[in-house]
């Protein structure tokens, strides 16, 4: 079977919103095995909401549309729908009902133009939304259902997980199950990472393999279907060992782990305290630190200009080496990182960042420090983006061998 969402709104065009709900209708999908082949965005007009409708109830079983379901006028969607499933818009007094009970929960009157929102086509099935205005509802046409949803992040998660997925599963009898398992990565670029692994990305077979690339990372995504997740985790599971095997300790986490999460727990294994120095990233790295619960106490930062903080810190500025053990000293930690990126070389737009990276440690086993250069494009955002992710990493190795 087969799944297509219809995201509505001009503003996910012009980029003003993200559409996060169609990555989090998308992963709910999966889990009841609903194959997703297509998802589309169109602004608010009529016209090319109904043709985009029309299009993808040729083509999927399941169209879950998002947004326009509000009370203006260029909330279109309820007209897209019906001029696409061919049927006339009717009234709900019971629709009606529930959206002046929702205002007079909360001390308001209903306006006017919120009548709009009790039209739904004739025939549907009306969904009731208790955390908001805009009452939803679901079009049968044959063996295909049109799913209307509010664009509300808030009250679509909750209209999806308590009313769709419900009625998904019920009607269509679903059996099969797909099941997702992310690999994390730090280190090579994903046109090598696909080179790694190309020979599964190459099959099409069940599990398939994708890469993901981010800004410093790259995430190996391994997808199996299954009848249960039993069977899919165990299709899953010699895949992964391979592809761990291959990539090694370049993988740093799985699923949901980010770098921070890693090195907090390996600070918190050891037992260890931090210091970070940064110089140009603008404290992203104390700041990704600090957001994992429990890390803030084992993490301290300078955030200052290179040379200053070689004055503070009583260091020359030739080895970053250097600074980071300046630091780690100064912090009385266990562990401590320098990060400097230096004057860019080249023209905007074509500028490279020469980066330093510098890791020390010491305790038991004596002082011990090392330094990375890198050479990092793109713009100032993306090379404190990039710096930061690979201070993470070079911590995270630190933490694993012990010693920088």
């Amino acid at each position: 079977m087969r799944a297509e969402i219809v995201s509505i709104g001009s503003e996910l065009l012009l980029g003003q919103i993200v559409d996060t709900n169609a990555a989090f209708i998308a992963r709910h999908l999966a889990a009841v095995g609903l194959d997703l082949f297509h998802k589309v965005t169109v602004g608010d007009n009529l016209a090319r909401v109904a043709a985009a409708l029309t299009t993808a109830i040729e083509r999927a079983h399941v169209v879950i549309t998002t947004g326009g379901l509000g009370p203006t006028a260029d909330d279109v969607t309820r007209e897209a729908v019906a001029q696409a499933a061919g049927r006339p818009l009717v009234f709900v007094p019971e629709l009606l009902q529930e959206i002046e009970a929702f205002f007079r929960a909360r001390g308001f009157t209903l306006s006017p133009s919120n009548r709009k929102q009790s039209y739904i086509p004739e025939g549907a099935i009306p969904l009731s939304n208790p955390v908001g205005t805009a009452p939803c509802f679901i079009v049968e046409q044959d063996d295909r259902a049109v799913i209307s949803l509010p664009g509300v992040p808030r009250e679509m998660e909750f209209l999806l997980v308590n009313r769709v997925l419900p009625y998904l599963r019920e009607r269509y009898r679903f059996r099969g199950i797909i099941v997702s398992r992310l690999l994390r990565s730090c280190g090579l670029g994903e046109s090598r990472v696909g080179e790694v692994v190309g020979d599964y990305m190459a099959t099409g077979a069940n599990p398939t393999v994708g890469t993901m690339a981010h800004l410093g990372q790259v995430d190996i995504r391994i997808t199996a279907k299954a009848d249960d997740e039993a069977t899919a985790r165990a299709l899953i599971a010699p895949v992964e060992a391979e592809i761990r095997h291959r990539l090694g300790d370049l993988i740093f986490g799985v699923d949901a782990e980010m770098l921070e999460d890693v090195v907090a727990a390996g600070l918190g294994q050891r037992d260890w305290t931090l210091t970070v120095l940064e110089a140009g990233t603008g404290g992203l790295v104390a700041e990704r630190l600090t957001t994992v619960p429990g890390a803030a106490r084992r993490v301290q930062a300078l955030v200052m200009e290179a040379e200053a903080a070689g004055r503070h810190l009583g260091v020359a500025l030739g080895s970053v080496a250097a600074l980071a053990e300046a630091v780690r000293v100064w912090g009385k930690s266990r562990l401590a990182a320098a990060t400097v990126i230096g004057a860019p070389d080249g023209e905007a737009g074509q500028a490279i960042y020469p980066t330093r990276i510098g890791v020390a440690t010491g305790g038991e086993g004596g002082e011990r420090a090392a330094e990375y250069p890198y050479r990092f494009g793109g713009d100032f955002r993306q090379v404190r983006v990039r710096a930061a992710v690979m201070t993470l990493d070079r911590l995270r190795r630190a933490l694993m061998t012990g010693s920088a």
